[in-house]
């Protein structure tokens, strides 16, 4: 089993992705055209802030301290985004789609490690809206193409 310290930082690496991954959702939501596209985003968006309610509990118990904003990857998630919106829903779904594939390969290789039965489910759990997000993007930029 891996010790607190080696579990807290892999939380936090995660936390810091939602981060990252929430002001990317924000400035494709500040973007898109289609209310019901924006509708689900928010949704999607308030995923990745119970992640990081959520994660953060667990670093806490870990005995550390959570990770309390994004790591630099938001200049890059951001700036997808923004190009995207240039362009239109379409551009915006896809530079989302990007950031996506991104999430659930970090939470992917994060299910993989060796950490305690709770911490296991709540990423089990994460990896499950990270999934559901992408399916739904992909599926979308199919109906729009």
């Amino acid at each position: 089993m891996a010790d607190t310290k080696n579990v807290a930082k892999h939380l936090n690496n995660l936390i810091q992705l939602d981060y990252d991954a929430i002001a990317a959702y924000d400035a494709a939501i500040e973007r898109l055209e289609n209310p019901d596209f924006e509708t689900k985003l928010r949704e999607f968006r308030d995923d990745h802030l119970a992640h990081v309610e959520k994660l953060g509990e667990l670093v806490q118990a870990q005995g550390s301290e959570p990770a309390s904003s994004s790591d630099m990857k938001k200049v890059l998630t951001k700036g997808q985004v923004v190009m995207g919106g240039l362009v239109g829903d379409g551009a915006i779904l896809e530079a989302m789609k990007l950031n996506e594939d991104q999430t659930n390969s970090m939470y992917e290789a994060e299910t993989a490690e060796d950490m305690p039965p709770e911490v296991h489910q709540a990423l089990e759990r994460g990896l499950a809206d990270e999934r559901r997000h992408r399916a739904w993007i992909q599926k979308t930029l199919a109906e729009i193409a």
